[in-house]
Protein backbone atom coordinates (compact mmCIF):
# COMPACT_ATOMS: atom_id res chain seq x y z
CA UNK A 1 0.00 0.00 0.00
CA UNK A 2 1.27 3.23 -0.85
CA UNK A 3 -0.09 5.75 1.25
CA UNK A 4 1.66 9.02 -0.43
CA UNK A 5 -0.05 7.94 -3.87
CA UNK A 6 -2.94 5.97 -3.18
CA UNK A 7 -5.51 8.97 -2.59
CA UNK A 8 -4.10 12.49 -2.36
CA UNK A 9 -5.60 14.56 0.35
CA UNK A 10 -7.06 17.21 -1.68
CA UNK A 11 -10.10 19.59 -0.84
CA UNK A 12 -11.50 17.69 -3.99
CA UNK A 13 -11.06 14.26 -2.71
CA UNK A 14 -13.97 12.00 -3.45
CA UNK A 15 -13.22 8.34 -2.22
CA UNK A 16 -11.88 8.39 1.40
CA UNK A 17 -9.63 6.26 2.99
CA UNK A 18 -11.08 3.16 4.67
CA UNK A 19 -8.86 2.29 7.47
CA UNK A 20 -10.06 -0.89 8.11
CA UNK A 21 -7.30 -2.43 6.71
CA UNK A 22 -4.77 -0.61 8.01
CA UNK A 23 -2.12 -1.91 10.32
CA UNK A 24 0.07 -0.09 12.67
CA UNK A 25 2.52 0.50 10.46
CA UNK A 26 0.50 1.85 7.89
CA UNK A 27 -1.69 3.30 10.54
CA UNK A 28 1.35 5.43 11.72
CA UNK A 29 2.69 6.40 8.23
CA UNK A 30 -0.75 7.88 7.82
CA UNK A 31 -0.99 9.87 10.41
CA UNK A 32 2.27 11.22 10.13
CA UNK A 33 1.34 12.19 6.54
CA UNK A 34 -1.80 14.14 7.26
CA UNK A 35 0.65 15.80 10.28
CA UNK A 36 -0.51 14.18 13.49
CA UNK A 37 1.84 12.12 16.19
CA UNK A 38 2.24 8.53 16.20
CA UNK A 39 0.63 7.78 19.18
CA UNK A 40 -2.75 8.83 17.57
CA UNK A 41 -2.31 5.54 15.21
CA UNK A 42 -2.82 3.44 18.84
CA UNK A 43 -5.50 4.93 19.84
CA UNK A 44 -8.07 4.85 16.24
CA UNK A 45 -6.32 1.21 15.63
CA UNK A 46 -7.74 0.44 19.31
CA UNK A 47 -11.44 2.64 18.73
CA UNK A 48 -11.76 0.25 15.19
CA UNK A 49 -10.35 -3.71 16.08
CA UNK A 50 -11.02 -3.67 19.75
CA UNK A 51 -14.31 -1.71 20.55
CA UNK A 52 -15.50 -2.16 17.28
CA UNK A 53 -16.17 1.68 16.98
CA UNK A 54 -17.06 2.71 12.77
CA UNK A 55 -17.61 6.67 13.89
CA UNK A 56 -14.64 8.71 14.64
CA UNK A 57 -17.56 10.98 16.88
CA UNK A 58 -17.21 8.26 19.61
CA UNK A 59 -13.35 8.11 19.80
CA UNK A 60 -13.63 10.29 22.78
CA UNK A 61 -9.94 10.37 23.84
CA UNK A 62 -9.19 11.73 20.20
CA UNK A 63 -9.32 15.48 20.10
CA UNK A 64 -12.70 16.72 18.27
CA UNK A 65 -10.40 18.82 15.51
CA UNK A 66 -8.93 15.23 14.99
CA UNK A 67 -12.01 13.43 14.52
CA UNK A 68 -13.28 16.26 12.19
CA UNK A 69 -10.34 16.13 10.43
CA UNK A 70 -10.70 11.96 9.96
CA UNK A 71 -14.04 12.11 9.23
CA UNK A 72 -13.64 14.48 6.16
CA UNK A 73 -10.80 12.80 4.69
CA UNK A 74 -11.18 8.87 5.93
CA UNK A 75 -13.68 6.38 6.97
CA UNK A 76 -14.31 2.90 8.59
CA UNK A 77 -16.35 0.51 6.62
CA UNK A 78 -17.03 -2.96 6.31
CA UNK A 79 -18.96 -4.96 3.91
CA UNK A 80 -22.82 -5.03 4.24
CA UNK A 81 -24.33 -8.58 5.78
CA UNK A 82 -26.90 -9.72 3.72
CA UNK A 83 -27.48 -12.83 4.83
CA UNK A 84 -27.01 -14.73 8.30
CA UNK A 85 -27.72 -18.22 8.61
CA UNK A 86 -27.60 -20.18 11.71
CA UNK A 87 -27.33 -23.67 11.57
CA UNK A 88 -28.51 -26.45 14.08
CA UNK A 89 -25.36 -27.26 15.37
CA UNK A 90 -24.43 -23.47 16.14
CA UNK A 91 -22.38 -22.59 13.24
CA UNK A 92 -23.15 -19.20 11.57
CA UNK A 93 -21.94 -18.33 7.95
CA UNK A 94 -22.39 -14.93 6.51
CA UNK A 95 -23.05 -13.22 3.38
CA UNK A 96 -21.24 -9.82 2.68
CA UNK A 97 -21.50 -8.05 -0.12
CA UNK A 98 -18.65 -5.85 -1.38
CA UNK A 99 -18.07 -2.80 -3.53
CA UNK A 100 -19.27 -3.51 -7.32
CA UNK A 101 -21.98 -5.73 -6.71
CA UNK A 102 -19.55 -9.79 -5.18
CA UNK A 103 -20.58 -10.76 -2.31
CA UNK A 104 -18.07 -13.82 0.21
CA UNK A 105 -18.77 -15.96 2.63
CA UNK A 106 -17.46 -16.14 6.31
CA UNK A 107 -18.09 -19.29 8.93
CA UNK A 108 -18.12 -19.16 12.80
CA UNK A 109 -17.23 -22.14 13.97
CA UNK A 110 -18.32 -22.47 18.04
CA UNK A 111 -17.26 -25.24 20.15
CA UNK A 112 -16.88 -25.85 24.00
CA UNK A 113 -13.02 -24.17 24.21
CA UNK A 114 -12.88 -21.68 21.37
CA UNK A 115 -14.60 -20.72 18.67
CA UNK A 116 -13.50 -20.20 14.99
CA UNK A 117 -13.72 -17.83 12.21
CA UNK A 118 -13.40 -19.22 8.51
CA UNK A 119 -12.49 -16.11 6.45
CA UNK A 120 -12.44 -15.88 3.06
CA UNK A 121 -9.36 -14.21 1.01
CA UNK A 122 -11.13 -14.43 -2.62
CA UNK A 123 -13.80 -13.81 -4.69
CA UNK A 124 -13.96 -16.99 -5.85
CA UNK A 125 -11.09 -18.80 -6.50
CA UNK A 126 -8.84 -19.90 -9.54
CA UNK A 127 -7.27 -23.08 -8.85
CA UNK A 128 -10.89 -25.14 -9.96
CA UNK A 129 -9.98 -28.26 -7.53
CA UNK A 130 -12.64 -30.94 -8.51
CA UNK A 131 -14.45 -31.61 -4.95
CA UNK A 132 -14.39 -27.54 -3.79
CA UNK A 133 -17.37 -25.71 -4.47
CA UNK A 134 -16.03 -22.53 -4.44
CA UNK A 135 -13.59 -23.71 -7.70
CA UNK A 136 -16.93 -24.34 -9.68
CA UNK A 137 -17.79 -20.26 -9.13
CA UNK A 138 -14.79 -19.08 -11.07
CA UNK A 139 -12.46 -16.63 -9.94
CA UNK A 140 -13.22 -12.70 -9.76
CA UNK A 141 -10.74 -10.77 -7.69
CA UNK A 142 -8.46 -10.57 -4.70
CA UNK A 143 -9.98 -9.42 -1.56
CA UNK A 144 -8.44 -5.68 -0.48
CA UNK A 145 -6.70 -5.89 3.23
CA UNK A 146 -9.85 -4.17 4.46
CA UNK A 147 -12.13 -6.77 2.94
CA UNK A 148 -10.43 -9.40 4.83
CA UNK A 149 -10.14 -7.98 8.19
CA UNK A 150 -13.45 -6.86 8.26
CA UNK A 151 -14.60 -10.75 8.13
CA UNK A 152 -13.51 -10.61 12.02
CA UNK A 153 -14.60 -7.07 12.43
CA UNK A 154 -17.74 -7.41 11.63
CA UNK A 155 -17.40 -11.25 13.72
CA UNK A 156 -16.34 -10.01 16.72
CA UNK A 157 -19.13 -7.00 16.44
CA UNK A 158 -21.84 -9.60 15.80
CA UNK A 159 -20.78 -12.06 18.83
CA UNK A 160 -19.95 -9.89 21.19
CA UNK A 161 -22.73 -7.45 20.84
CA UNK A 162 -20.49 -4.54 21.54
CA UNK A 163 -21.76 -1.91 23.79
CA UNK A 164 -21.73 1.94 23.48
CA UNK A 165 -18.18 2.70 24.68
CA UNK A 166 -18.61 6.14 26.37
CA UNK A 167 -15.78 8.01 28.04
CA UNK A 168 -16.43 7.13 31.05
CA UNK A 169 -16.22 3.52 30.09
CA UNK A 170 -12.56 4.29 29.14
CA UNK A 171 -11.44 6.81 31.25
CA UNK A 172 -8.28 5.45 33.36
CA UNK A 173 -8.44 2.14 31.72
CA UNK A 174 -7.68 2.83 28.10
CA UNK A 175 -5.51 0.52 27.67
CA UNK A 176 -7.88 -2.42 28.25
CA UNK A 177 -9.77 -4.85 26.13
CA UNK A 178 -13.25 -5.09 25.74
CA UNK A 179 -13.03 -8.79 26.13
CA UNK A 180 -10.40 -10.95 27.46
CA UNK A 181 -9.03 -13.81 25.75
CA UNK A 182 -10.88 -16.35 27.81
CA UNK A 183 -14.46 -14.51 26.62
CA UNK A 184 -13.34 -13.76 23.39
CA UNK A 185 -15.82 -15.27 20.79
CA UNK A 186 -13.26 -15.78 18.16
CA UNK A 187 -10.19 -17.17 19.84
CA UNK A 188 -8.63 -19.14 16.22
CA UNK A 189 -8.82 -17.24 12.56
CA UNK A 190 -8.58 -19.53 9.37
CA UNK A 191 -7.72 -18.49 6.42
CA UNK A 192 -9.87 -21.64 4.83
CA UNK A 193 -12.74 -19.76 3.13
CA UNK A 194 -12.97 -18.44 -0.15
CA UNK A 195 -10.06 -18.70 -2.38
CA UNK A 196 -5.92 -19.72 -2.03
CA UNK A 197 -4.99 -17.12 0.09
CA UNK A 198 -1.08 -17.06 -0.97
CA UNK A 199 -2.45 -16.15 -4.28
CA UNK A 200 -3.12 -12.77 -2.60
CA UNK A 201 -0.27 -13.13 -0.48
CA UNK A 202 0.34 -8.78 0.26
CA UNK A 203 -3.54 -8.36 1.24
CA UNK A 204 -3.34 -11.67 3.58
CA UNK A 205 0.09 -10.77 5.38
CA UNK A 206 -1.38 -6.85 6.07
CA UNK A 207 -4.50 -8.35 7.42
CA UNK A 208 -2.62 -11.60 9.47
CA UNK A 209 -0.73 -8.43 11.06
CA UNK A 210 -4.07 -6.87 12.46
CA UNK A 211 -5.31 -9.97 13.73
CA UNK A 212 -1.96 -10.94 15.69
CA UNK A 213 -1.54 -6.61 16.82
CA UNK A 214 -1.35 -6.33 20.30
CA UNK A 215 -3.47 -2.97 19.86
CA UNK A 216 -6.21 -4.55 17.59
CA UNK A 217 -6.75 -8.19 18.20
CA UNK A 218 -3.61 -9.59 19.82
CA UNK A 219 -4.25 -13.37 18.51
CA UNK A 220 -1.49 -16.25 18.78
CA UNK A 221 0.62 -16.73 15.66
CA UNK A 222 -0.67 -20.46 16.83
CA UNK A 223 -4.39 -19.49 16.93
CA UNK A 224 -4.16 -18.15 12.80
CA UNK A 225 -3.72 -20.31 9.98
CA UNK A 226 -3.40 -19.84 6.71
CA UNK A 227 -4.25 -22.57 4.40
CA UNK A 228 -2.86 -23.27 0.55
CA UNK A 229 -3.22 -25.72 -1.36
CA UNK A 230 0.57 -25.34 -2.23
CA UNK A 231 1.85 -21.78 -4.00
CA UNK A 232 5.31 -22.79 -3.23
CA UNK A 233 7.00 -19.28 -4.19
CA UNK A 234 4.52 -17.79 -1.94
CA UNK A 235 4.87 -20.37 0.89
CA UNK A 236 8.81 -19.93 1.04
CA UNK A 237 8.58 -16.13 1.27
CA UNK A 238 6.11 -16.30 3.75
CA UNK A 239 8.34 -17.48 6.09
CA UNK A 240 10.16 -14.64 6.26
CA UNK A 241 6.81 -12.38 5.99
CA UNK A 242 4.55 -14.09 8.39
CA UNK A 243 4.99 -17.11 11.02
CA UNK A 244 2.02 -18.22 11.75
CA UNK A 245 0.24 -21.51 11.45
CA UNK A 246 0.08 -23.58 8.02
CA UNK A 247 -2.34 -26.15 6.50
CA UNK A 248 -1.48 -27.99 3.35
CA UNK A 249 -4.61 -28.74 1.39
CA UNK A 250 -2.76 -32.19 -0.02
CA UNK A 251 -5.77 -34.88 -0.36
CA UNK A 252 -3.53 -37.08 -2.32
CA UNK A 253 -1.15 -39.80 -1.92
CA UNK A 254 1.19 -39.50 -5.25
CA UNK A 255 1.25 -36.99 -7.89
CA UNK A 256 -0.80 -39.15 -10.08
CA UNK A 257 -4.09 -38.34 -8.04
CA UNK A 258 -3.06 -34.97 -7.22
CA UNK A 259 -3.05 -33.97 -10.43
CA UNK A 260 -6.37 -35.08 -11.62
CA UNK A 261 -8.28 -33.46 -8.28
CA UNK A 262 -5.83 -29.98 -7.59
CA UNK A 263 -4.52 -29.22 -10.99
CA UNK A 264 -1.68 -26.71 -9.03
CA UNK A 265 0.01 -29.46 -8.35
CA UNK A 266 0.79 -30.16 -11.81
CA UNK A 267 2.92 -26.37 -11.67
CA UNK A 268 3.72 -27.55 -8.01
CA UNK A 269 4.28 -31.15 -7.59
CA UNK A 270 4.00 -32.79 -4.05
CA UNK A 271 8.20 -33.07 -3.75
CA UNK A 272 8.38 -29.52 -3.80
CA UNK A 273 5.63 -28.52 -1.76
CA UNK A 274 6.81 -31.08 0.96
CA UNK A 275 10.17 -29.52 0.86
CA UNK A 276 8.48 -25.76 1.37
CA UNK A 277 6.79 -26.65 4.35
CA UNK A 278 10.18 -27.93 5.66
CA UNK A 279 12.02 -25.17 4.79
CA UNK A 280 8.94 -22.77 6.51
CA UNK A 281 9.66 -24.79 9.73
CA UNK A 282 13.57 -24.88 8.95
CA UNK A 283 16.10 -23.03 11.63
CA UNK A 284 13.05 -22.73 14.27
CA UNK A 285 13.67 -24.06 17.46
CA UNK A 286 10.05 -24.80 19.01
CA UNK A 287 8.44 -27.39 18.52
CA UNK A 288 5.94 -26.89 15.41
CA UNK A 289 3.61 -28.89 13.05
CA UNK A 290 1.81 -27.91 10.11
CA UNK A 291 -1.65 -29.55 9.36
CA UNK A 292 -2.11 -31.88 6.54
CA UNK A 293 -5.88 -31.78 4.90
CA UNK A 294 -6.55 -35.23 3.13
CA UNK A 295 -10.31 -35.00 1.92
CA UNK A 296 -11.78 -38.50 1.90
CA UNK A 297 -13.06 -39.42 -1.93
CA UNK A 298 -14.82 -42.77 -2.42
CA UNK A 299 -13.28 -44.46 -4.91
CA UNK A 300 -10.22 -41.70 -5.32
CA UNK A 301 -8.01 -41.93 -2.81
CA UNK A 302 -9.29 -43.52 0.43
CA UNK A 303 -7.72 -47.48 -0.43
CA UNK A 304 -5.86 -48.88 2.22
CA UNK A 305 -3.00 -48.53 -0.38
CA UNK A 306 -3.50 -45.25 -0.80
CA UNK A 307 -3.03 -44.86 3.40
CA UNK A 308 -0.13 -46.60 3.15
CA UNK A 309 1.67 -44.40 0.16
CA UNK A 310 0.75 -41.52 2.82
CA UNK A 311 2.37 -42.62 5.13
CA UNK A 312 5.73 -43.40 3.53
CA UNK A 313 5.37 -39.92 1.56
CA UNK A 314 5.13 -38.05 5.30
CA UNK A 315 7.69 -39.86 6.44
CA UNK A 316 9.76 -37.71 9.33
CA UNK A 317 7.57 -34.54 8.13
CA UNK A 318 6.63 -32.37 11.65
CA UNK A 319 2.90 -32.48 10.94
CA UNK A 320 -0.49 -34.32 12.17
CA UNK A 321 -3.47 -34.82 9.47
CA UNK A 322 -6.96 -34.00 9.42
CA UNK A 323 -9.43 -36.31 7.22
CA UNK A 324 -12.05 -34.25 5.89
CA UNK A 325 -15.36 -36.15 4.37
CA UNK A 326 -16.25 -35.29 1.56
CA UNK A 327 -19.11 -33.05 1.79
CA UNK A 328 -21.10 -33.06 -1.47
CA UNK A 329 -22.51 -30.13 -3.63
CA UNK A 330 -24.91 -29.50 -6.77
CA UNK A 331 -23.22 -31.27 -9.57
CA UNK A 332 -20.05 -32.77 -7.72
CA UNK A 333 -19.12 -35.79 -9.41
CA UNK A 334 -17.55 -37.25 -6.30
CA UNK A 335 -19.03 -38.82 -2.90
CA UNK A 336 -17.77 -39.02 0.27
CA UNK A 337 -16.00 -42.09 1.28
CA UNK A 338 -18.04 -44.32 4.03
CA UNK A 339 -17.40 -44.60 7.74
CA UNK A 340 -16.04 -47.78 7.72
CA UNK A 341 -13.44 -46.92 5.17
CA UNK A 342 -12.41 -43.37 6.59
CA UNK A 343 -11.85 -45.65 10.04
CA UNK A 344 -9.50 -47.94 8.54
CA UNK A 345 -7.94 -45.17 6.51
CA UNK A 346 -7.40 -43.74 10.15
CA UNK A 347 -6.34 -46.48 11.78
CA UNK A 348 -3.22 -47.07 8.80
CA UNK A 349 -2.09 -43.53 9.97
CA UNK A 350 -2.53 -44.31 13.06
CA UNK A 351 -0.51 -47.18 13.72
CA UNK A 352 1.87 -45.37 11.72
CA UNK A 353 2.49 -42.93 14.69
CA UNK A 354 0.94 -39.72 13.12
CA UNK A 355 -1.77 -37.63 14.97
CA UNK A 356 -4.86 -38.27 13.58
CA UNK A 357 -8.23 -36.44 13.90
CA UNK A 358 -11.69 -37.13 11.52
CA UNK A 359 -13.14 -33.32 10.99
CA UNK A 360 -16.07 -33.38 12.39
CA UNK A 361 -18.75 -31.91 9.63
CA UNK A 362 -20.28 -28.66 10.83
CA UNK A 363 -22.61 -26.58 9.32
CA UNK A 364 -23.42 -28.70 6.23
CA UNK A 365 -27.34 -27.60 6.88
CA UNK A 366 -26.62 -24.26 5.43
CA UNK A 367 -23.85 -25.14 3.03
CA UNK A 368 -20.95 -24.07 5.51
CA UNK A 369 -19.06 -27.07 5.48
CA UNK A 370 -15.42 -27.19 4.37
CA UNK A 371 -15.41 -27.11 0.52
CA UNK A 372 -18.95 -25.55 0.28
CA UNK A 373 -18.89 -21.67 0.24
CA UNK A 374 -19.70 -20.31 -3.07
CA UNK A 375 -20.50 -16.77 -2.50
CA UNK A 376 -21.91 -15.00 -5.52
CA UNK A 377 -19.73 -14.46 -8.19
CA UNK A 378 -20.53 -12.43 -11.71
CA UNK A 379 -17.52 -13.16 -13.23
CA UNK A 380 -17.00 -16.43 -14.00
CA UNK A 381 -14.44 -16.50 -17.29
CA UNK A 382 -11.43 -15.81 -15.52
CA UNK A 383 -9.38 -18.32 -14.65
CA UNK A 384 -5.24 -18.03 -13.68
Amino acid sequence: MNLSTEFPLTQTTVKKRNLLGYDLAHMKAFFAEINEKPFRAVQVLKWIHQFGVDDFAKMSNVSQALRAKLADIAQIKAPEIIMEQKASDGTIKWLMRLEGGNSIETVFIPEDNRGTLCVSSQVGCALDCGFCSTAKQGFNRNLSSDEIIAQLWVAHRTLNQLADHSEARTKGNSQQKIQDSKNRAVTNVVLMGMGEPLLNFNNVVEAIHLMLEDHAYGLSKRRVTISTAGVVPALKRLREECDVSLAISLHAPNDQIRDQIVPLNKKYPIKELLSACQYYFSGDTKKKQFTVEYVMLAGVNDSEKNARELVALLKKMPCKINLIPFNPFPNSHFSCSSSQVINRFKDILYKAGYVVVVRKTRGDDIDAACGQLAGKVRDKSRRL
